[in-house]
């Protein structure tokens, strides 16, 4: 899962009114002028603007490095500790982490769900874990899902993240429930198309929001959703196990089941990508669906997952041909990459010509070692005081119809984070 939604943060900051300008990005400082670049924080890995993907790009930086046994950084796990607010929450990214968050502070479930799973695999920060978890059960919508910034209504995408984050943290997801009694699976299944879909090979698919009362398949949605069904995250762990995809069972014997939902979603993606070997989308500006590198890497996470590597298998191969230039510099893209490699037992260090576990580690500090005089991070003692493509920026303003909108549901799959 996993390099998400920069484009559905900005429009939910515009929807929100709380001003689509980058904030100040250096640590304390006072904001930057419009034409001054980014000033990037010590400790965060990548080059870009963070406003809208910080958080999000640190936790898959600091997962991905964990899952191939490299040590992150000190000041990485600390800087990702100091992002946390005081209510467990973490907003995309925290210009200054000395000041509280307040009622003005935009959070945001996705990066706080990323964080949860990047923390959860370190170890020694169950503290701070565990305030997350508290925080995303108490920002649970009635339906039973979560929404991209509290308060908006439920999507697939966000509740499978958090779904998948619960599920790290040793929660079962089936057992939390909203206030009004509905389960986050609850909240989850119903963006599923099922067998009345059509065209049929939508059936499995889930969607990330109804668009005019009508489901229409997404493949980030549904990777993350499978994901979700699973109660699996992002990094999976390679299995023996190797059986092609199978389409949704129809007619569905347990509609409620989410196994048996995820294992529809990943008939889906095999299906998907047998055309191409890839997965595409149409982006603004083109009437040609292009190729989306991001969402493919995800296909092959969820399809390793639910044990169809086989299926995944030419995705896989695409993605070793196709992938270098989508995702150099970026490490929430390398990230994804390194943990797609992992699932399917393939050697990130040699990923068609390119040591993803390197191109990654370049992205930031340089990881803990002999030769780097690092030291390890003492849990909470260490938190700063205060606090605790598809594509570049998708047709923002087409959010405001249909919540933060289908065409939005491409997270943080900028090339450049």
């Amino acid at each position: 899962m996993i390099v998400r939604r920069s484009a559905a943060a900005l429009a939910a900051s515009a929807v929100l009114c709380v001003g689509a300008a980058p904030a100040a990005l250096a640590d304390t400082a006072p904001p930057a002028s419009p034409s001054a670049p980014p000033v990037i924080p010590s400790g965060l890995y990548g080059k870009n603007d963070p406003t809208y993907d910080g958080v999000w790009r640190q936790s898959f930086a600091l997962l991905a490095q964990h899952t191939v046994d490299v040590k992150p950084a000190r000041q990485a796990v600390v800087w990702l500790l100091g992002q946390q607010c005081q209510t467990g929450g973490f907003p995309s990214f925290r210009p200054n982490p000395g000041v509280e968050c307040d009622a003005k502070t935009m959070y945001d479930t996705n990066a706080t769900a990323a964080a949860v799973q990047a923390l959860q695999a370190l170890g020694g920060q169950d503290a701070a874990v565990r305030k997350s978890v508290d925080w995303l059960k108490s920002v649970q919508n009635e339906d039973g899902g979560w929404s991209y910034v509290p308060g908006s209504p439920s999507d697939a995408n966000s509740t499978a993240v958090v779904i998948s984050a619960l599920a790290v943290a040793g929660e079962k997801p089936a057992e939390v429930k909203s206030k009004t009694g509905r389960s986050a699976y609850e909240g989850l299944l119903p963006f599923q198309l099922g067998c009345a879909a059509e065209p049929a090979a939508d059936r499995g698919a889930f969607a990330y929001q109804p668009a005019d009362g009508k489901l229409v398949a997404n493949a980030d949605a549904t990777a993350a959703a499978a994901l979700a069904g699973l109660g699996k995250g992002a990094a999976v762990v390679p299995s023996a196990e190797n059986t092609p995809a199978a389409p949704l069972a129809c007619p569905a014997a347990n509609a409620a089941d989410p196994v048996a939902a995820a294992q529809g979603a990943a008939g889906y993606l095999a299906e998907a990508l047998k055309k191409d070997g890839h997965l595409t989308a149409v982006t603004p500006g083109s009437d040609q669906p292009l190729p989306d590198t991001g969402n493919t890497a995800d296909a092959v996470i969820a399809l390793a997952a639910a044990g169809h590597k086989e299926s995944a298998a030419g995705a896989l191969e695409w993605l070793k041909a196709n992938s270098a230039e989508w995702a150099k510099g970026s490490p929430a893209a390398l990230g994804t990459l390194v943990l797609a490699a992992h699932a399917t037992g393939t050697d990130p260090k040699s990923f068609g010509g390119t040591d993803l576990v390197a191109a990654l580690n370049a992205t930031g500090p340089a990881p803990q070692g002999a030769d780097t005089g690092a030291t390890d991070v003492d849990s909470e003692k260490e938190k700063p005081s205060g606090g605790q493509n598809v594509w570049w920026i998708v047709g923002a303003g087409a959010a405001a119809g249909i919540g933060i909108g289908i065409l939005l549901s491409g997270r943080r799959k900028k090339n450049q984070s």
